[in-house]
């Protein structure tokens, strides 16, 4: 599945917060229609089979609640993608990520093993931490192989690790250094290993066992060293070179979005010369921002269409071969995003906040929902693949099909939408949390879901106003307007 990701550690956020986002989008020429909901234990199955691969697993008798964000309808499996448990931990999956040929054949994928169809189902219930979700995954990977090579993120409100699939049975996954952030496009993108931390303490690294004898056996470390050198006790390790993809596409479709979302949040990168450009396979896994990161800042990287550059495609300045040259991060085909946010200074009951988008990012606005529910809005939960202005999604894949074809005359009411919507969501938060701690409410779970339901209420009645203003914009840029009235 092509995606974005960026993580945020909990020293690089605004509020302390560790903050965890990924873009879904769907292959090119598909639009799948999504929705925000809960799985309760009762709901969670306990023989789970893939509809994909027809893969069966006995899963845990002890599931907990978790928010999903599954297809609607789910006729290709569940596709959860982004989920926070009872206890606080969330999950993103998957950055469809690559890698060559010398790897998938010394491990190939597994036809009949697992994917992300299933991941969100048969791990997110069953994780009190975020390392526990490295653990459990990749034990599952080892058990079962896999079908497709991809990095899915992990987060409780003191870490967040990100996981990658190396061939069909082997992983690694690295901790977000606290004061840092991670952007991964479909591609590998951890960029060095430290062997002697993952086979000993594992404070920051963990990996296959036998991932030390899988790289010699096969001769993957494309790093030159002298004789009587030991990969076990290597600490810089250079995953990419060894694990990841080395193609021409890779510039026009990975590096480039990696390149935009680094120069927003550093800035002063700029003028590095040839390391950092929209072509550079150096660009780093992690940096410390230049500032602290807030929901804001990620939400407008996940929408990035290479504004202010020549490769923006809604641009003027840039020549006709550059505005498309490059993938844009906010497409077309985005299904939704969903930021995971984590406050470690709120009381547990209500430390889990999931900001939810749907439809194209460049068009549409952050809400953000309590997730310690047992039950999310009708407006959220009640979409299927019919078209109506009745829930979130569709409402949002009409604005940004009308606004996207009168853009320069259509951003004001974009613009506006957004800007209300991430006032008006700050705003219930503060509120809410206030008046949370002040009540102490008996019944945390119907407190919630009614501070939900008025903020799902706030989303439609914005939402509406703003696909009206669009529509009328849209209706008088029509090329068979005439300027003279029958009368």
């Amino acid at each position: 599945m092509p995606c974005t990701t960026i993580l945020v550690g909990k020293n690089a956020s605004y509020d302390g917060s560790t903050m965890m986002a990924r873009n879904e989008d769907s292959p090119s020429g598909i639009f799948t229609s999504k929705k925000f909901t809960v799985i309760n234990p009762k709901d969670q199955p306990r023989h789970y089979v893939s509809k994909i691969s027809k893969v069966e697993i006995e899963l845990p008798d002890n599931p907990m609640r978790y928010t999903s964000m599954p297809d609607a309808p789910s006729t290709q499996g569940v596709w959860g993608e982004a989920g926070i448990n009872e206890v606080n931990v969330a999950m993103s999956e998957t950055e469809t990520i690559t890698s060559n040929p010398r790897v998938l054949g010394a491990d190939p994928l597994v036809k009949g093993g697992i994917g992300e169809e299933d991941y969100l189902t048969i791990v997110l219930p069953y994780i009190h931490s975020a390392r526990e979700g490295v653990i459990r995954l990749g034990k599952l990977h080892e058990q079962f192989g896999t079908y497709e090579m991809n990095g899915i993120g992990f987060q409780d409100k003191d870490e967040i690790w990100w996981f990658e699939s190396i061939g069909g049975h082997h992983w690694m996954a690295k901790k977000v250094p606290d004061n840092s952030y991670v952007v991964v496009p479909n591609q590998l993108g951890i960029d060095s290993f430290d062997f002697t931390d993952a086979l000993g303490e594992q404070n920051e690294h963990m990996c296959s066992a036998d991932l030390v004898e899988f790289v010699t056996e096969n001769h993957l470390n494309l790093t030159p060293h002298e004789e009587g050198y030991s990969l076990a006790d290597e600490q810089h390790f250079d995953t990419r070179a060894a694990f990841g993809s080395h193609d021409d596409s890779d510039h026009t479709y990975n590096t480039c979005r990696a390149w935009f979302m680094l120069r927003t949040l550093n800035p002063h990168l700029e003028g590095k010369g040839a390391t950092f450009n929209p072509e550079s396979d150096t660009l780093p896994w992690s940096m410390v921002p230049e500032k602290l990161i807030t929901v804001e800042d990620v939400k407008y990287v996940l929408s990035a269409h290479y504004q202010g550059t020549p490769y923006d495609p809604y641009g003027k300045h840039g020549a006709d071969g550059e505005r498309n040259k490059y993938r844009a991060i906010g497409i077309n085909r985005t299904n939704f995003v969903a930021l995971t946010q984590l406050r470690p200074y709120m009381p547990d009951e209500i430390m889990a906040v999931e900001w939810i988008a749907e439809g194209s990012n460049v068009f549409n606005a952050f809400v953000p929902f309590y997730a310690n529910v047992t039950k999310t809005p009708e407006y959220l939960d009640n979409t299927t693949d019919k078209v109506t202005t009745d829930n979130f999604y569709w409402a949002n894949r009409l604005i940004g099909a009308l606004a996207d074809a009168h853009f320069n005359t259509s951003a004001i009411h974009i613009e506006r939408y957004q800007n209300t919507m991430h006032s008006k969501g700050h705003e219930f938060i503060i509120r809410t949390d206030r008046k949370f701690v002040a009540e102490q409410p008996a019944d945390v779970h119907a407190f919630l879901e009614a501070a939900n339901d008025e903020m799902a209420s706030i989303a439609r009645e914005e939402t509406t106003r703003t696909l009206g203003n669009v529509l009328y914009t849209a209706s008088n840029g029509m090329r068979n307007s005439f300027a003279r009235s029958d009368a």
